[in-house]
């Protein structure tokens, strides 16, 4: 749809759905290709799996070789195919080769037979109505847009439809959406009245006609716009009635719904984008460090090759009488045929092998995590779980973690803990256990009604609730028991199902309080009265979202009073107060008490709505539901005017207690050197008690006030170029009295250089704090504040969460962790890692994080050692063979030396290397800083050790060379391939010997394998590696080589223990220093230590050590 040559900014309503036609839908097609066309409904069909049994080994094979480490083997066997340049077999490279693609696509094809086994696991449902007027069933791929579907208790929903009717009263539907989004509450939806009432039975559903028109398909998982057409009315239809594909029928015994979207059209098809392959900074690195070796590569082929056709020419002109062997040749074009020579000769020390280990190494390691006693939580029955093997290494080397705080940090178990009601605060703990016996015998329902003991409980409150002669009381505990969407259950009790604690706390605290929350049908709500029972009609339910943050229920009481009650946050309810006396202003005190003990706050409030008002406000409500464009903004601005001049009942408080172990995990992390950023939703006075409380916040930090913060920001906003970043507009805060009120402040007007000025203020301040806590913060604000640290500061960062709402943040940063908790599974469902407790954070980076970090920058180092030790002698030896490209070594040698030969000691680094043992790691976090300063592998640490393999080659060829130069051994052993088994042999001990000095392990079965398996090293010569490892002088040439290559390790190693600078001793002697510091540094400058405190935008620092910074209201540019 266009308007004067510009595309709508809304979404076409061109999807036209009629019921029980399937004719209709068939004959529309639509383009996608050229002149291709496809069917416009798509059919449920859904393949899910990548292969099949002809495609898989041309599209795997397609997908592997789009690295091009896999293209440039291919292009080296290629060149080994022509005899003139070949100088080795085609198998030296083919079968390691093949074990790598061999490996990765079995891996491929396993995770492929998983996803289609789940897309096969429910297929028989019953659709129709037949041509009889009937149900029959069929298999899910066979259902078709406008084919009605009957559903029973317990069935998978097979498309995404509009619910007709259920066998429940008002045809309410309760689902369970964990397979989407993860939530494991019990949802609701709701039938229109008009379906409820009329399609009863088969034949009505047979003869349903309706039409709905809505939007054409979507990712929009929780908005769904159209409206359904039938018997000459026109009926609003949103996301509340749809059943998506996916969700599983609960709790209901039969249902009927209309498919809307089928198969791939389908809102969670919708959603099945590709993820971003996460990768790690050592894999980066690697990347470079493989294109860097193979130019090196290049260049030494290269100048081998020019030297090969000066020797040629050289030859030729000095032994003329071999002319007739270069007759048909030239130097030149022997020089050309000798570079591809080399090349193929040293294309193994590009290590392919390497990726081979890499794949056994990082799962072996994830198993270590998912193994760790120490993670498992018995209480759930939970362990510790590595979703990705690929990101191991990377666990150490964090420098920033993004928290979220409710449910991860916290229990998430609310409990309602005070109250403030008409300028009283209610909270009481003095009370004991036969106060509690007492209260609940107030009135009758209590015990009846089965409620949950509550850890609240106030005398006072209890008693004036039971004389009910309060009427903001009344009001005020009536709201909590209609003003929700809590669903209950009757078993033997009541059971609710909420969509988040902090509604069931409430609800449970009404229902403690005497007003109990009994039913809910399509438009009644009923709740016990102090024994009472009594239904409200619903006229209207104003929801919640982030933006309004406050919900509202518009209802009739029994004797026909139309009243308005909301609740919601603070500052939106208070802004809409109709008078502000001494009962708000208490009230409001009262709400920064109970911020300061950490509880979470919502304001209550209701009104008395006339005849009049109501009756105009549901007719525009009504226009304005059935819209198909601009249908929220139009709701939003009723929903605003219904809620003004609303009358304050109280405020309510609700604790969120810590998990175990907090406190002691971010002071590790700290100590680690990580900066723990806490990003929540909450109000900052919550936020920063619980900062304190997690002792994340110490009192030795001092909180900055604003005139110190303008002048630097001025400060800043004069010295910064423009060429720096941006950051976002938002508030601060600034003291005032009671303690803080919003100001707008630094808002970034004009051009986009100057918000770039603000943003790179932003991130220098925040990155120089010990920590950083942000209020008020929405989830797509929470992955921009980690993009913004990863862009600007180049840093490996860590989210965990354990909600929905933590799903943008883990997934845009480098590691993902979920948290199993009480919201849901969608957080571990898109992490990287998933731990039941936020404490078990320090155990996985401080000991499996290192270790991994650890082990794999060792297996980096040995192995490119290896390369390089073993297989320099080529370069050398050309130098004694007329730059020839002749191979010293046998090609099966040469085949099996990275993945043989020398497999066994680096692999045993990978999976086994411990510098410090788990306790340790846990006792000095300080160690952690190695990783994040990437000090065991980076571009000097691979140069030592090129330089190290080269002199290690160097040492055992010519060392060789010099005894087989003029001297022959006993058995007049002096051929070329003794010579080639001698210097293999040095290189190999010394290789072994210099990895085991890392290694508690004996290497004795590896020589024994060598020993076992060397005689087969030289086919050409009978017995030539026999005969060379027998013999004594060749024996004591290999000793020679072994201790001229090992003196220097080992005197290293025996430097570093004497001098003190093993792994513990150097953290013992930084943590004495640090210790002592630290101490000195308090004597000396008390109170220099400062605190950053912002909500909504950066409060900056003037000379301080450490600070911590709160931020909040960070809003999108």
């Amino acid at each position: 749809m266009r308007a004067c040559g510009y595309p709508l900014a809304f979404p076409a309503f061109t999807w036209e759905v009629r019921a029980n036609d399937r004719n209709y839908h068939m004959q529309f097609k639509k383009k996608f290709a050229l002149c291709l066309t496809k069917k416009k409904y798509a059919g449920n069909a859904i393949k899910t799996a990548k292969y099949n049994i002809f495609t898989f080994l041309p599209l795997n094979l397609y997908e592997q070789f789009h690295r091009m480490a896999n293209v440039y083997f291919v292009f080296v066997i290629l060149l080994q195919t022509f005899p003139e340049i070949s100088t080795l077999p085609w198998y030296t490279l083919l079968f390691p080769l093949s074990c790598l693609l061999t490996i990765r696509g079995l891996r491929d094809l396993i995770d492929d037979i998983v996803s289609m086994g789940w897309s096969e696991r429910l297929w028989v449902l019953g659709v129709g109505p037949g041509g009889d007027g009937h149900f029959r069933w069929q298999k899910w791929r066979d259902i078709c847009v406008g084919d009605i579907v009957r559903l029973r208790k317990e069935n998978f929903v097979p498309a995404d439809m509009l619910l007709l009717c259920s066998s429940e009263p008002s045809s309410l539907c309760y689902v369970e959406t964990a397979d989407i989004d993860g939530e494991t509450n019990l949802k609701f939806r709701q039938a229109l009245l008009a379906t409820h009432q009329e399609l009863v039975s088969e034949e009505s559903m047979a003869a349903f006609d309706g039409r709905v028109i809505c939007e054409e398909p979507n990712s929009r998982m929780h908005s769904f716009t159209g409206t359904l057409e039938w018997r000459g009315e026109t009926y609003s239809l949103d996301s509340e009635r749809i059943l998506l594909r996916g969700c599983k029928l609960r709790n209901t015994d039969v249902c009927y719904g209309l498919v809307i979207y089928a198969g791939f059209d389908s809102k969670i098809m919708r959603n099945c984008g590709k993820i971003k392959r996460k990768k790690t900074k050592l894999d980066c690195m690697m990347d470079r460090l493989v294109i860097i070796i193979f130019l090196v590569l290049l260049v030494t082929s290269l100048c081998l090759a020019v030297a090969s056709g000066f020797w040629a020419r050289m030859f030729q002109e000095k032994h003329s009488y071999l002319s007739a062997l270069y007759k048909h040749t030239t130097p030149a074009q022997q020089a050309f045929f000798n570079f591809w020579g080399f090349t193929i000769l040293l294309s193994i020390i590009i290590p392919m092998s390497m990726y081979i280990t890499f794949e056994f190494i990082y799962l072996v390691n994830s198993f270590f995590i998912n193994w760790d006693l120490e993670m498992y939580y018995a209480v759930k029955d939970i362990p510790a779980k590595a979703r990705s093997t690929s990101l191991n290494d990377q666990l150490g080397q964090i420098e920033y973690i993004f928290s979220d705080k409710t449910g991860t940090l916290t229990q998430n178990v609310m409990s309602f803990k005070k109250c403030c009601i008409n300028g009283t605060i209610y909270g009481n703990f003095w009370w004991t256990q036969q106060h509690r016996h007492n209260s609940t015998s107030l009135w009758p329902t209590a015990d009846h009604h089965g409620e949950k003991k509550l850890d609240f409980c106030d005398m006072t409150l209890l008693e004036a609730a039971r004389r009910d002669s309060d009427p903001v009381l009344r009001e005020f505990l009536r709201l909590l028991a209609l003003c929700h969407t809590v669903m209950v259950e009757e078993k033997d009790q009541l059971v609710y199902q909420a969509a988040s604690p902090d509604e069931e706390a409430l609800v449970l605290a009404a229902k403690n309080l005497g007003y109990v929350f009994l039913a809910r049908t399509q438009d009644t709500i009923t709740i016990s009265e102090l024994g009472l029972k009594r239904t409200y009609k619903v006229l209207a339910m104003l929801d919640f979202n982030s933006d309004r943050k406050r919900m509202s229920v518009l209802v009739r009481d029994p004797q026909g009073t139309i009243r308005l009650y909301t609740k919601g946050a603070d500052t939106v309810i208070l802004e809409r107060l109709q008078r502000r006396g001494p009962n708000e202003t208490f009230t409001e005190m009262a709400l920064d008490r109970f911020a300061e003990e950490t509880l979470r706050t919502l304001c209550l409030a209701s009104k008395e709505v006339s005849e009049v008002e109501y009756s105009v406000w549901s007719r525009r409500h009504h226009e304005s539901s059935v819209l198909l464009q601009d249908r929220a903004r139009e709701l939003d601005k009723l929903y605003e005017e219904m809620e003004q001049n609303l009358q304050l009942l109280g405020a309510t408080a609700i604790e969120d207690k810590l998990q175990d172990g907090v406190p002691e995990t971010i002071q590790l992390l700290k100590l680690g050197n990580i900066k723990v950023w806490v990003l929540t939703g909450d109000k900052q006075e919550t936020a920063m008690n619980i900062g304190y409380a997690c002792k994340l916040l110490t009192d030795d930090m001092e909180i900055l006030e604003e005139k110190e913060i303008r002048l630097w920001v001025r400060s800043q906003l004069r010295v910064l170029s423009p060429k720096d970043k941006i950051l976002h507009t938002g508030e601060v805060l600034k003291e005032k009295g009671r303690l803080w009120r919003r100001l707008a402040c630094c808002k970034a007007t004009g051009s986009q250089d100057r918000g770039s000025l603000v943003e790179k203020a932003f991130v220098d301040l925040a990155t120089s704090c010990q920590a950083v806590i942000c209020c008020r913060v929405t989830p797509k604000q929470k992955a921009l504040i980690v993009q913004l640290v990863k862009k600007h500061k180049k840093a490996i960062t860590l989210a965990i969460g354990d909600g929905a709402n933590d799903v943008n943040m883990i997934k845009t940063a480098d590691i993902g962790v979920g948290i199993s908790g009480l919201e849901g599974m969608q957080a571990v469902q898109c992490s990287d890692y998933a731990l039941a407790q936020f404490s078990y954070l320090q155990r996985l980076l401080l000991v499996h994080g290192r270790w991994a970090y650890l082990r794999i920058c060792k297996f980096l180092r040995y192995f490119f050692y290896k390369t390089f030790a073993g297989l320099m002698a080529q370069v050398w030896f050309a130098f004694h063979s007329g730059f020839t490209a002749q191979p010293l070594y046998e090609g099966w040698f040469l085949a099996l030396y990275n993945i043989f030969y020398t497999a066994y000691p680096v692999l045993s680094v990978g999976l086994l290397e411990q510098d410090v043992s788990a306790k340790k790691s846990l006792e000095f976090p300080e160690l952690y800083v190695i990783g994040q300063q990437d000090e065991l592998f980076n571009y000097r640490i691979f140069g030592v050790t090129l330089l190290h393999g080269v002199s290690t080659s160097l040492a055992s060829f010519y060392i060789a060379f010099w005894a087989f130069e003029d001297h022959v051994g006993s058995k007049a052993v002096g051929d070329y391939e003794s010579f080639a088994v001698t210097v293999a042999t040095s290189s190999l001990l010394s290789v072994l010997v210099e990895v085991s000095t890392d290694l508690p392990f004996p290497i004795l079965v590896q020589q024994q394998m060598f020993r076992d398996c060397s005689p087969g090293l030289s086919d050409t010569i009978p017995n030539a590696s026999l005969n060379a490892l027998t013999d004594p002088y060749v024996l004591l040439v290999v000793l020679l080589s072994l201790v001229v290559n090992t003196i220097p390790s080992l005197t290293i190693h025996l430097y570093h223990t004497i001098m003190g600078k093993t792994t513990t001793q150097q953290v013992r002697a930084v943590q004495g220093l640090a210790r002592r510091g630290s101490a000195s540094c308090q004597r000396q400058c008390p109170g220099l230590v400062r605190a950053l405190l912002v909500r909504g935008r950066v409060r900056f620092p003037r000379e301080a050590t450490a600070w911590t910074v709160v931020v909040g209201h960070v809003t999108s540019p």
